[in-house]
Order: structure tokens, then C-alpha cells, then sequence
């Protein structure tokens, strides 16, 4: 009997540190971020300019803003949860090839944007970014994008406003949802300081939506994408599944770049 109470006890413990881990470190395990120092200097072959813009609490948030000489247009890119404009800039180069601005912006902590993170404040300074855009074209010539972390972002914004269309790359449809199926032993729902409920601001959105997703996507599973899509009425949605894609290698497979080269066509 004393070593069955020893092995609950042990159990307990495991379970009272699991909950607190996912609680005190959230945001460890939600944003990945990197700083770059103010003076940092970005490298891209493509022009490209670096923009401040002013967020909510004295935030500031920092940018690119990737040009072309014959814009059709310019796609406003939210990226995902790790890294930083130093890396993901060079995603640019697959919109701008196709004749297409790129503005893309780095989330308070990555980058050098700066400020105190809320689940409210990183949906306003999307759509500090979307009208950004706006100055620059009228919201016909406006298509965003975003990808995994950066889809909630993105839907947020196009639910806002009126963009050509919105592009989801390996999307979720809430935070709570995909921590429930990762950790289905612990209280999620009292636990979660971010809900990222794509879902919710879908259903408001007005324009023709893509969602490009992995058959084997181990982080986010091309499941989560599909109850999102359902929610979507019929006549603005596609799907399109990379047959053995994963996280973090779709731009390898042929089928991707078809998606992408028809998203861009007029």
C-alpha cells in the first residue's frame, strides 16, 4: 500500500509540473522569437526598405518593405512563430519574382520590434501593418498571406477589411484546439493566456480563401486545416493538400509552387 501512495504521489507531481510548465512557459513554447540588435543590417538581393510603425503601449514595430518596378500589386506576409525578418525575408523573392510588393512585419520580441505581448495587442499591429498596405494600394490589389502561427494573423486582418484574397499556409483553427489534441491530459482551457482562435474571424471573412497544407504535417495537422476549411462557405474556399508535405518543407514539392503561381495570377 505504501508503494502504490508513493507511485499516485509521484503521478501528482508529474501532473502539477506538466500544468505549470505549460502555464509559466507558454510563451516559450508559443514564440519562438529572435531579437536582432537595432544596428542589425538586412542582406536581401532584392530592394528593399526597412519601416517603423507605432503600435499600442509605445510598441514599436518593424518591418519590410520589399519593391519591385511594375507592382500588380503587394502581398502582406504574417510569418510564423520562430526566427525573425532575417531569415523570413527571404520568402519575398516568390511574390516579388511574380511581380508583387512584399511588406512583411516582425511580431513584438522578434526582430527588432519591440513592446509588451498580448494576444490583443499582436491582432492590432496587424492591422496597423494591413493599413500600412492600404496607403500603398487600394485593398483590390492587396492579397495576405500568412503561415502557421502567422494564419491567425492574417484571417484577423482579412475578416477586418476587404483584401483581394487570403492565403493560409498550414493554418489551425485555435491554439486551445491543437494544444488539447498535443496535451489531452491537462486543463488547457484554464491554462491558455492565447487562444488564436482562427476559426472565429474565418467565418468573417469576405473574400476567396486558399489553404495550402501538408499531408504529413506533424506540427500542425492537415486535420486542424480541414475543420477550418469546413466552416467556410463553399463559394470562397480551396483547399490545397501537399500529398507527403510537412511543417517546413512545402516549397519543395512541385504542387506548392502551382498554388502559389495561381494565387498570384489575375
Amino acid at each position: 500500500m505504501k508503494k502504490i501512495f508513493k507511485i499516485i504521489a509521484a503521478l501528482l507531481l508529474l501532473a502539477v509540473l506538466a500544468v505549470g510548465g505549460l502555464y509559466f512557459f507558454q510563451e516559450k513554447i508559443i514564440f519562438l522569437s529572435e531579437t536582432l540588435p537595432q544596428d542589425y543590417t538586412f542582406n536581401y538581393e532584392a530592394a528593399f526598405e526597412e519601416i517603423t510603425l507605432d503600435g499600442a503601449e509605445g510598441a514599436t514595430l518593424h518591418g519590410l518593405r520589399f519593391t519591385v518596378e511594375k507592382p500588380r500589386g503587394i502581398v502582406l506576409y504574417f510569418h510564423g512563430n520562430a526566427g525573425n525578418l532575417s531569415k523570413w525575408g527571404a520568402i519575398a523573392s516568390q511574390f516579388t519574382n511574380a511581380d508583387y510588393e512584399v511588406l512583411m512585419m516582425d511580431y513584438r520580441g522578434y526582430g527588432k520590434s519591440e513592446g509588451p505581448r498580448s494576444e490583443e495587442n499582436l491582432y492590432a499591429d496587424a492591422e496597423v501593418f494591413y493599413d500600412q498596405a492600404k496607403e500603398w494600394y487600394p485593398q483590390a490589389k492587396i492579397i495576405v498571406f500568412g503561415r502557421s502561427l502567422g494564419t491567425t494573423f492574417a484571417t484577423y486582418v482579412a475578416s477586418k477589411n476587404k483584401p483581394r484574397k487570403l492565403v493560409l499556409e498550414s493554418p489551425f483553427y485555435s491554439l486551445e484546439r491543437l494544444a488539447k489534441e498535443r496535451y489531452p491530459y491537462l486543463p488547457v482551457n484554464s491554462l491558455l493566456r492565447y487562444q488564436f482562435n482562427t476559426a472565429q474571424y474565418i467565418q468573417s471573412v469576405d473574400c476567396l480563401i486558399t489553404i495550402i497544407h501538408g499531408t504529413e504535417d506533424s506540427v500542425v495537422p492537415i486535420s486542424s486545416a480541414e475543420l477550418l476549411y469546413q466552416i467556410i462557405p463553399e463559394r470562397k474556399r480551396n483547399f490545397v493538400r501537399i500529398k507527403n508535405g510537412k511543417h517546413n518543407n512545402l516549397n519543395t514539392f512541385q504542387e506548392y509552387w502551382l498554388a502559389i503561381r495561381k494565387e498570384l495570377a489575375y
